[in-house]
């Protein structure tokens, strides 16, 4: 079993498509909950029903399942204070090049 912060390490190059910042760092994914054989990730967006949800999901998934480990999830949106900082972030290092695959 992976520790919590093995895990963030893992994750921690996962950036978001259209913002120069990972995922973790702009409180996207805001935990990780390891057990024996799969680890759960709260993922915290700014709005509901964002368009990129799936793609920032499928990014985190991705590297879970490749370490061995089933992946679960639950998505939440981020408090007030939460998205301001997501806000302030992302109007620092927006770089517009995100994509939907919806």
């Amino acid at each position: 079993m992976k520790t919590k912060e093995e895990l963030i390490q893992a994750i921690s190059g996962v950036k978001h498509p259209a913002i120069d910042y990972s995922l973790w760092d702009l409180g996207i994914v805001k935990d990780i909950i390891p057990a024996e054989d799969e680890v759960t990730v709260i993922f915290a967006f700014p709005f509901p029903n964002i368009p990129i949800a799936t793609q920032l999901v499928n990014s985190i998934a991705q590297v879970i399942i490749e370490m061995g480990f089933i992946f679960k999830y639950q998505i939440i949106v981020m408090t007030e204070l939460e998205k301001e900082k997501f806000l302030k972030m992302e109007h620092e290092a927006w770089t517009g090049s995100a994509t939907s695959n919806n």
